[in-house]
């Protein structure tokens, strides 16, 4: 819920919506959550008390502001992988978002995904790239050449196509927008770290003339 690229909003198509979120939710009702040093813990805790509270208003703004929530939006119980005084906060699923929410709209870096839903290839896109940032995203589809058009109109730095996460060396990692300019990794990254001199030679060269006056 803290990594940079951690996909907090989910663009789902209309006619799927509800058999997809449905199972979202389930998923992510099972996600173990306690200490990172634990074996089999899938999510930790957040940074400290303060950001938790801000992850905290952001659901809370978001129920005001319309969003239904399906799962999670508050701590968890203590339990012996989950001290009380961990910064906790259950995964939370907020359905029946828009644009205009300021969870939609800003980072949230808490373990909060928000659902909103198109009807069209171009609407769909439209709302991905209605954003202040831009620096990874992903498009899931069985079409092979809807998925290439659509990562190739996507603002981001980054596209994965029917994946999320895999990070490679060789490959360049950088945002858009607000997330960021430059890149590094990659040979653009490793080009960061040279220095580049330009040289110039007339192969050619016509004799000079000195005229005394």
């Amino acid at each position: 819920g803290q990594v940079c690229s951690a996909g907090g909003r989910l663009i789902v198509e209309e006619s799927v919506r509800e058999r997809f979120v449905a199972e979202l939710v389930r998923r992510a009702g099972r996600i173990r959550l306690g200490r990172g040093t634990e074996d089999g813990v899938e999510c930790g805790p957040l940074v400290s008390e303060q950001q938790r509270e801000k992850v905290e208003g952001f659901v809370a703004s978001a129920l005001a502001e319309g969003a239904v929530l399906r799962t999670g939006g508050r701590r968890p119980e203590p339990s012996d992988v989950r001290p009380a005084a961990g910064y906790f906060f259950e995964p939370t699923v907020l359905d029946q978002c828009h644009r205009g929410m300021k969870v939609v709209r800003e980072e949230v870096f808490g373990p909060v995904l928000t659902v909103e839903t198109f009807r069209t290839e171009d609407e769909a896109v439209a709302l991905a790239n209605d954003t202040e940032y831009g620096l990874a995203g992903a498009v899931w589809t069985s079409d092979a050449g809807r998925a290439r058009r659509v990562a190739g109109r996507l603002r981001h730095g980054t596209v994965w196509i029917n994946d999320f996460h895999p990070y490679l060396p060789q490959a360049e990692w950088g945002g858009f927008g607000k997330s960021g300019v430059g890149r590094e990794l990659g040979p653009a990254g490793l080009a960061e770290y040279r220095e580049t001199k330009h040289v110039y030679q007339n192969l050619a060269p016509k004799p000079v003339r000195w005229f005394a006056g």
